[in-house]
């Protein structure tokens, strides 16, 4: 994925494929570690949409970790709600999720 924004139809098509997937990636107590960081990696080159649940209570914590999640991965967040997050990166190399599939609905 380039740096470009994705459009609505783009969104909306990867919220509707998030919506069955279970959280890959959580984020516990400690934070956001370089741990999780690496395997947030690893599952977006893998899977490129990833659901991630952050378990911090305060909500500006959320959304600070949210904010660095995705500036340290380069990917882009399709939707939050509550403590889930998910966040798309296309596979330059082996793409999985085709976005030319938004277009065409």
């Amino acid at each position: 994925m380039t740096e470009r924004e994705l459009t609505s139809k783009q969104i909306k098509f990867l919220k509707t494929r998030a919506h069955a997937l279970n959280p890959i990636v959580r984020v516990g107590q400690n934070g956001l570690t370089d741990a999780v960081l690496k395997e947030l990696e690893i599952a977006l080159a893998h899977h490129e949409l990833v659901k991630i649940k952050v378990t911090a209570d305060d909500r500006n914590a959320r959304e600070t970790m949210l904010l660095s999640m995705s500036e340290n991965t380069r990917s882009h967040v399709v939707q939050r709600i509550g403590s889930m997050v998910v966040l798309f990166r296309q596979n330059v190399k082996k793409p999985v999720i085709d976005l030319k599939l938004a277009n065409s609905n």
